[in-house]
C-alpha cells in the first residue's frame, strides 16, 4: 500500500497546521489580517517560513491577499455563491469516487476508519477546528485514492471555503452518521449508494 501522508511533518507543515486549525475554528474570524512579524514571534521562526506558510494557505483558499492590505482571512462564501461551490466540489468527489471505488483496498478502508474515529472523538469534544480538519482529511483521502494529484489542487480551495466556521450540523452525530454511510457504501463497492451519501453530506 502506497503511503499518502508523511509521518513526520516539516516545520512549515506544523505551522500551517496550527494556523489552519485556528482559522477553521474561528479563532481568526473572517477579515482578520495576519502579519508576518507577530506570527514569526509566536512560532519562534524567521519571517521567511511564515511568508511561505501564508502563501500556502492563500493557495488553499483560507487566506486572501489584497494590494496595500496584505493577507487576511477569507470570508465564507455568499449565499448565491455557495450552491456553485457545492456543485463543483460534488462533481470532483464523484469523479474521484467513480475512478477509485473498484480499487480501494482493505488498507484504505482501515485508514478511513481511523480518520472517522478521530473525527468522532473531535465531535464528542466539540473541537470545531479539529472537526473541520478531520472532515477535510477524510474526503481528501478519498480523492487521493483516485491517484490524480490535479484533483486536489482543484478541490482544496472549494472545501476549505465551504467548511470555514464549521457549523452546518446542529448535532455532531449527524456528521458522523453521514461519513459512516459513505464509508459503508465504499466497503460494499456500491457506487450509487456512495454517491447518494456524498450528496447528503456535501450540501
Amino acid at each position: 500500500m502506497r503511503s499518502r501522508y508523511p509521518e513526520i511533518q516539516t516545520v512549515h507543515e506544523q505551522i500551517a497546521g496550527h494556523i489552519r486549525s485556528d482559522i477553521l475554528a474561528g479563532t481568526y474570524p473572517s477579515g482578520t489580517p495576519l502579519r508576518e512579524q507577530p506570527l514569526a514571534k509566536r512560532f519562534g521562526v524567521s519571517r521567511g517560513p511564515i511568508r511561505e506558510v501564508l502563501l500556502k494557505l492563500t493557495q488553499e483558499g483560507l487566506l486572501v491577499w489584497e494590494p496595500n492590505c496584505g493577507v487576511k482571512v477569507s470570508t465564507s462564501p455568499s449565499e448565491w455563491l455557495q450552491p456553485l461551490i457545492v456543485r463543483q466540489r460534488l462533481e470532483i468527489e464523484i469523479f474521484a469516487l467513480r475512478k477509485s471505488i473498484s480499487v480501494i483496498t482493505a488498507d484504505d478502508i482501515k485508514h478511513l476508519n481511523e480518520k472517522l474515529e478521530v473525527l468522532s472523538n473531535a465531535c464528542r469534544r466539540k473541537e470545531f477546528g479539529t472537526i473541520a480538519e478531520c472532515d477535510i482529511a477524510f474526503h481528501r483521502y478519498l480523492l487521493e485514492c483516485a491517484g490524480e494529484e490535479d484533483l486536489i489542487a482543484m478541490w482544496l480551495p472549494l472545501v476549505t471555503r465551504m467548511i470555514m466556521n464549521y457549523s452546518r450540523h446542529t448535532a455532531m452525530s449527524q456528521s458522523i452518521d453521514e461519513h459512516k454511510e459513505i464509508l459503508q457504501a465504499i466497503k460494499e463497492k456500491d457506487l450509487a449508494r456512495a454517491i447518494r451519501a456524498l450528496k447528503q453530506n456535501i450540501r
